[in-house]
């Protein structure tokens, strides 16, 4: 391969390229990270059998945040344990705090064992909590019979 060249700088390099990074104007977007004020926060609560999915909206619907006890770290059948909808909760709650969000609408929608937990970790925070409601969809008439059998 051969002998490999070291390049020593000189001082002269060393100020000029100190010089270079000085010069570089740096924007007030990239020093201060601006996050918007929420005063009323809708909270979505999807708990499946296999994970617990946290979404957090303004009042028009537009997602600010969101969590899963998936993207939190639990891995398998720990996903769908009342613990790691806790978990989840409480990242959520960090995030809420960054909004400056007084007050949440909680909506809770499936059948996972992480929806009770989640919800009690969500109402345990300094949040006031307007609206608690259930919209798990429910059949009303179950589905359509089979056609009769021919013999």
């Amino acid at each position: 391969m051969g002998k490999k060249k070291i390049v020593k700088q000189s001082i002269t390099d060393i100020l000029k390229e100190e010089q270079r990074s000085e010069a570089k104007p740096v924007k007030d977007s990239a020093r201060v990270k601006k996050t918007k004020h929420v005063d009323l926060a809708r909270v979505y609560i999807n708990a499946t059998y296999n994970n617990t999915i946290i979404t957090v909206t303004d009042s028009n619907g537009n997602v600010l945040c969101w969590a899963s006890s998936g993207s939190v770290g639990f891995s398998g059948p720990k996903k769908a344990t009342p613990f790691a909808a806790s978990k989840v909760a409480s990242i959520i709650s960090e995030r809420l705090h960054s909004f400056d969000t007084k007050r949440i609408e909680i909506y809770a929608k499936g059948v996972g064992t992480g929806r009770d937990s989640a919800i009690r970790s969500l109402a345990g925070e300094d949040f006031d909590v307007v609206l608690l409601k259930d919209v798990t969809p429910i059949p009303h008439n179950g589905p359509r019979p089979p056609k009769v059998r021919r013999v």
